[in-house]
């Protein structure tokens, strides 16, 4: 197990940033109908690009894809564990969470997650 715990530093003010986490949650209403309501919960991480922007060309047409990582001890989720995936506004634009990884290795809690840009814009 490393030794290092980056938590200082991934919680530093000079280095977090404000999200908003986008989550459906549903619920069964008194006549027994699915109701599905979206929370938004703000909370903060180290957000870094991914692969950054991207022009993708293909047959079809060009499109731009881009993506970034955001490590936070807000427990991001991807549809694969369960509910729905969360979606993310970090500088005025949205992401829906793609991957989640577990980095409690070097700090209490964090998560290590991939967010790929939505939507995608044509080029």
């Amino acid at each position: 197990m490393p030794l290092l715990d980056v938590t200082e530093v991934l919680t530093d003010p000079d280095f977090v940033d404000t999200l908003v986490c986008s989550r459906e949650a549903q619920t069964i209403g008194s006549d027994g109908v699915a109701v599905n309501t979206n929370t938004d919960s703000t909370f903060y991480g180290v957000v870094t690009a991914a692969s950054g922007n991207n022009l993708v060309r293909t047959p079809e047409g060009a499109y731009t894809k881009g993506d970034i990582i955001i490590v936070t001890q807000f427990a991001l989720r991807t549809g694969a564990t369960g509910g729905s995936t969360d979606e993310i506004t970090w500088a005025s634009k949205r992401y829906t969470v793609t991957q989640v990884n577990d980095y409690s290795r070097y700090g209490a809690g964090f998560v290590w997650a991939v967010a790929d840009i939505i939507p995608l814009a044509g080029g």
